[in-house]
């Protein structure tokens, strides 16, 4: 019994990947709407500025990694695990994904893992054009993330 006792302790203490982390929505969209809505009561223009620059790249990330699965063939695939790429909880279950596109939903767990991935590549690409140094990237990113998460 005290095993079982000390286990179930460990594990309602565990941490999970991102444990402790806020979620932050890639959702350029919901982003916008909340500042079309007025929804930002103690937003200075600059702030404002910043959290419209944040969306915008976000929604170019999204589009480049769009026109990827275009080109190769992908698309239906991506629209049904785009809200997944976004860390999103309401998308489609990758059970229904895999059954729609003839995969098992292990290698769609891995599909979605790569175009996370992948984003994160695109992500990097668009600051390095926006900066002047492989060190000013992981800055911008971090000050993004501080930017989207307010």
């Amino acid at each position: 019994m005290e095993n079982f006792l000390a286990n179930k302790w460990d594990r309602d203490r565990a941490r999970k990947r991102g444990g402790g982390q806020v979620l932050l929505s890639l959702d350029a969209k919901s982003g916008e709407a909340g500042a079309a809505d007025g929804n930002m009561d103690d937003e200075t223009p600059e702030s404002l500025f910043a959290k419209q620059w944040v969306f915008t790249l976000l929604d170019r990330v999204m589009e480049r990694l769009l026109e990827e699965s275009r080109s190769s063939g992908k698309d239906a695939f991506f629209q049904d695990v785009r809200l997944h790429l976004q860390g999103e909880r309401r998308g489609l279950p990758y059970s229904e994904v895999a059954v729609r596109h003839g995969m098992s939903e292990g290698a769609v767990k891995v599909a979605v893992h790569r175009q996370r991935q992948r984003y994160g590549q695109l992500l990097r690409e668009e600051i390095a054009r926006t900066v002047g140094s492989e060190r000013e990237v992981d800055e911008e990113l971090r000050y993004l993330i501080s930017i989207a998460g307010r």
